[in-house]
């Protein structure tokens, strides 16, 4: 098979008879070029199909106007609106964006950083795996002053740029909710408290039960990977419990609703015997029966800010500061499967 020659800068110079120099002016639309040069140029590079080597350009000048991301599933309605926020600053800006998925799996972010590096990305936009622990991997990058910010999901403790909710807060607001619903023994189901996502909504939720005078036990709190598959095992742990909680906080929508349908299907009531709440606000959440009351916060939003800061960095406009964070609102979203018929929603 025979691959058609690229049409090059000096193709169309050769066959108009002038410089290259001439040509490559006409086809940035430089002032000095006369209209009807523009024009012949032009119209000879599109019918030879010239394609300009951006890449190429773009090396000289150092920079790519390309912005990496990198997340931890692209299948979900949250990490959906951030990219599309990310997609309408970088566009307003003349950048690109590079998005990779790492599907909760280290190795495979480990491979999307050096894989960002190779492609000489600007700067990177990230949202940590369930399993990354620490930040060696990005070592590349930060010694090459390469501007990195984390969202939503960060290393717990971690002293990097990050634009993140009040997880904290978010927790603690949930299981207040359940608190007041009445429910005195409350399941928290999360997962890796190396991110800031479940350890924090982990502090809100121990904070919330110590202020209430509620106790803990080991039992109460489950750890797993937060998907939907596993809710039926979560579930089993729960109805194994003597006695059996009254309340769950599930650190994330998905898995809440399948540990809810999976009690349900065992013939527990909700939330007449356990009331439940997860978090994300995703769609599940509203087609679930009963409905999942949640906690919202704005992916679009968090898409904006997060790449407006990196553009900022990389145009001088800003500095990143260490230990700095952005902290987005959320709220709840009370529905049926947290308000208790025999106590006044709060």
């Amino acid at each position: 098979m025979n691959i058609p020659k690229e049409a090059t800068i000096t193709d169309i110079a050769n066959t108009l008879g002038i410089s290259y120099s001439t040509v490559s002016r006409a086809l940035a639309n430089h002032p000095r070029i006369s209209p009807g040069t523009k024009k012949k140029v032009n119209d000879l590079a599109g019918s030879l199909g010239y394609r300009p080597n951006n890449h190429a350009r773009n090396l000289r000048n150092k920079t790519t106007h390309t912005i990496g991301v990198i997340v931890p599933k692209l299948n979900s309605l949250f990490m959906s609106s951030v990219i599309a926020g990310m997609e309408q600053v970088a566009q307003e800006h003349g950048y690109s964006l590079l998005i990779s998925q790492s599907s909760e799996k280290f190795d495979l972010e480990e491979q999307s950083v050096k894989t960002m590096y190779n492609s000489r990305v600007d700067g990177l936009l990230v949202s940590v795996s369930y399993q990354t622990t620490d930040l060696k991997h990005f070592d590349l990058l930060f010694k090459k002053n390469i501007p990195v910010i984390f969202f939503d999901r960060c290393v717990a403790n971690d002293d990097n740029f990050r634009i993140v909710i009040d997880n904290k807060k978010a927790g603690y607001d949930a299981t207040t909710h359940l608190i007041k619903q009445g429910c005195k023994r409350i399941v928290h189901v999360t997962a890796n408290s190396k991110l800031n996502v479940y350890h924090d909504r982990m502090a809100g939720f121990k904070t919330a039960l110590q202020e209430y005078g509620l106790s803990l036990p080991d039992e109460q709190v489950i750890f797993t990977d937060l998907s939907f598959e596993s809710a039926g095992k979560i579930a089993q742990q729960i109805l194994a419990m003597n006695p059996r909680p009254d309340g769950v906080f599930v650190a994330n929508d998905n898995c809440a609703a399948g540990c809810m349908v999976a009690l349900q299907e065992a013939g527990i009531m909700i939330p007449d015997d356990i009331a439940f709440i997860g978090f994300n606000n995703d769609l599940v959440s509203k087609v679930v029966s009963p409905k999942l009351s949640t906690v919202n916060y704005p992916g679009y939003e968090m898409g904006i800010i997060t790449a407006k800061n990196l553009i900022n960095q990389l145009r001088g406009t800003e500095m990143l500061k260490i230990a700095n964070s952005i902290i987005i609102r959320s709220d709840l979203v009370l529905r049926e499967s947290s308000k208790k018929d025999h106590v006044p929603a709060t």
